[in-house]
């Protein structure tokens, strides 16, 4: 009974400032409301960093000032208006969590739900590879050794299959299968939960032979961690892993600035400057809407030389 009563007291006051076990508690309520493992990724990431941030010093409450607050810091590190409203929308929910739970103030709550995202003032610029550039970043590492092979497989198939870094690093060789008389990548589950098939082109295939004959892998994760001393550890890689190898290889043929992501882009603009079919590309990406694939491709339209100028039905002269 008085544990009871205990209880219905705390709910009937619930707490202004936050510690780390309520934190946890609702962090994990938020993360399963969410069914997408991506949403999850992501929600839980911006979640850590923001429990970090909070519990970096004393604070009095958790409420609306404070998360503004909290919005200030994220701008000053000049992060993209989409990242900062992704890590925004996430303190929403925690709050919303942990209101529901009974473990804050619901006016609190209300109020860390008014804070408004930042505006997103025109379209953040990727970055996109020359052809010659993506050669030369396949080839930047050292094939002669085992994790130069591996490196050459993953930088080929994010370049030439757009694949994201977490699909990449969970992909497995039951996934590689011939259809059409054409490898592809069958029934790869992307973002979302989404479901595609990925044609993999010969000389991706043939990096990915070396490098799977090399490390001995037969059955499995494609991609999986080479130590110093050249041996395989593990059953996989992380999506972190994933990241330095692109950094590291990018560096060596002299670009500072490139992400994993980038590759996708390049990928689907190397795919239409062949004469892909905007609606293959889309296909091959996993985009549910053709508007983000038009992104990827940093498409301006031309007017001067419309497509629409000579499509057969203009009177011969």
């Amino acid at each position: 009974m008085k544990h009871q009563s205990r209880s219905l007291k705390q709910r009937k006051h619930p707490k202004t400032r936050l510690r780390l076990p309520d934190l946890e508690f609702s962090k994990t309520a938020v993360l399963n409301s969410l069914s997408s493992v991506d949403g999850q990724r992501g929600y839980g990431h911006a979640i850590d960093e923001f429990v970090d941030w909070y519990c970096s010093e004393p604070r009095l409450a958790l409420n609306k000032t404070v998360v503004m607050r909290y919005r200030s810091y994220l701008e000053a590190r000049l992060l993209a208006p989409g990242t900062v409203n992704l890590r925004l929308g996430a303190v929403r929910r925690l709050a919303y969590e942990a209101a529901d739970s009974g473990l804050l103030s619901s006016d609190l709550a209300a109020g860390i739900r008014r804070v408004k995202g930042v505006r997103n003032l025109g379209m953040r610029l990727g970055n996109w590879l020359t052809v010659e550039q993506s050669i030369a970043l396949c080839r930047a590492p050292d094939g002669t050794k085992l994790k130069g092979k591996r490196d050459r497989a993953l930088l080929a198939l994010l370049l030439a299959c757009g694949l994201r870094r977490h699909e990449a690093v969970s992909l497995r060789l039951e996934h590689l299968e011939q259809r059409e008389e054409h490898w592809a990548i069958v029934d790869l589950k992307g973002k979302a939960g989404h479901v595609r098939t990925v044609p993999v082109p010969g000389w991706v295939m043939e990096e990915l032979r070396i490098w799977l004959n090399a490390a001995g892998i037969d059955r499995g994760k494609i991609f999986r961690r080479v130590t110093k001393m050249g041996q395989i550890l593990g059953e996989g890689m992380t999506e972190k892993a994933v990241w330095h190898i692109v950094k590291d290889s990018a560096r060596t043929i002299g670009l500072q600035k490139l992400a994993p992501h980038d590759l996708r882009r390049t990928c689907a603009r190397l795919c239409h400057s062949a004469g892909g079919e905007l609606e293959q590309i889309q296909f091959l990406l996993g985009h549910v809407s053709i508007q983000t694939t038009e992104r990827y491709l940093g498409c301006k339209q031309r007017i001067q030389s419309a497509v629409n100028d000579r499509i057969g039905i203009e009177p011969r002269s």
